[in-house]
């Protein structure tokens, strides 16, 4: 921590916009190394338990309660350690169970700017060792002249206007936290008389039929979160599943992430309705598509007669979502039964929006 007078405590830190999240983006050697202190200040920073936030700068849901903790790569392999952290003031709850590809798509940025990687004259690429699940992705961000370029035509859903592309290869992410692709080993579960499938490439997800549930899957995000019914249904189903995924006891963790699925109703691949879980998503999380189009690509899941399956090896789904699509590129083996995704791609956007410090009450009397 770098600065503290009598009663605050000064903490050097950015802000940025990655995908269609926004998040408070601190180098690690800026943090406490007890994750205690570490999560008691993330929770002052962000303000709560109030759902407005008005004593601190989170923005009242979850989307806009991130935080990425930054550090050159302790890796032969990686130019940066990037662990993630689910902020939760609600409840007072800091969680590291999931990765978050959109704010990982700010990283690359950050890191640039904060010195922690040299610049490119036209383009950077950035190796990011994901600590939360221990797995690579590969950034390539624009540079011109050495400078990070944030304008440009690339346009995602969820967020207005367009930025310079920041392109995310995802490298073998399967089962970031549950250890396993299917991490129940069925392609097919059933939990409170409700089919499922449990996958995890980057995400742990429970896909379900959205038709099973009573509804079509255009809802909208209000309408379903008012849902009171469906949504008591879906956290049941959740609770009893969460210990199958290899995640244990998932009362108070952000994962699995439940996905209601229909079939595409613009063109794309599958039409989905991400809950995070308790919150109905606006678009879908980057890991969340990526987990939710391989599960597209097994056969006999539930998305059997729902989703549009692409041919070849190389496949570009388009998931949709509350408030357009995304787009996600597999690299898929030839072995139909055991799939096994190589590569997955995407195409996001980050802004900086802010970089200064963050005052936190001292944590001296």
């Amino acid at each position: 921590m770098n600065s503290m007078s009598r009663r605050q405590t000064a903490i050097p830190c950015a802000i940025l916009r990655g995908g269609t999240s926004r998040g408070v983006y601190f180098h690690r050697d800026d943090l406490p190394d007890d994750d205690q202190l570490r999560d008691h200040i993330l929770l002052s920073v962000m303000g709560g338990p109030d759902v407005l936030q008005i004593d601190g700068i989170g923005g009242g849901h979850p989307l806009n309660n991130k935080v990425a903790i930054v550090s050159q790569s302790e890796r032969d392999d990686a130019d940066i350690d990037y662990l993630f952290l689910q902020v939760t003031p609600q409840d007072a709850r800091v969680a590291d169970v999931q990765n978050c590809g959109n704010i990982l798509a700010g990283v690359g940025p950050y890191a640039i700017e904060s010195g922690l990687v040299e610049a490119g004259k036209t383009h950077t690429q950035v190796r990011i060792h994901m600590v939360n699940s221990g797995n690579m992705c590969e950034l390539t961000v624009e540079t011109p002249d050495g400078v990070v370029n944030y304008t440009g035509d690339a346009e995602i859903d969820g967020v207005p206007g367009s930025a310079a592309p920041i392109i995310c290869d995802f490298l073998d992410v399967a089962g970031s936290a549950c250890g396993e692709l299917m991490p129940t080993a069925n392609t097919v579960d059933t939990i409170d008389g409700v089919e499922m499938t449990c996958i995890d490439n980057g995400m742990p997800v429970v896909v379900l039929r959205a038709s099973d549930f009573g509804i079509s899957g255009r809802e909208t995000p209000e309408e379903l979160d008012a849902n009171e019914g469906l949504m008591s249904r879906l956290e049941s189903i959740r609770l009893k599943i969460g210990p199958l995924m290899n995640l244990d006891d998932v009362t108070e963790k952000t994962v699995p992430k439940m996905c209601l699925v229909s079939g595409p109703k613009e063109g794309g691949h599958l039409s989905t309705r991400t809950f995070i879980p308790h919150v109905c998503h606006r678009s879908i999380g980057v890991l969340g598509a990526v987990s939710v189009a391989t599960a597209s690509l097994i056969e006999g899941s539930v998305t059997s007669g729902i989703a549009v399956v692409p041919e070849g090896r190389e496949k570009t789904m388009i998931i949709e979502h509350p408030t357009g699509s995304f787009t996600v590129r597999l690299v898929v083996n030839d072995d139909w039964q055991t799939v096994s995704v190589e590569r997955a791609g995407v195409i996001r956007t980050a802004r900086l929006l802010f970089r200064g410090e963050v005052f936190v009450p001292s944590m001296e009397s």
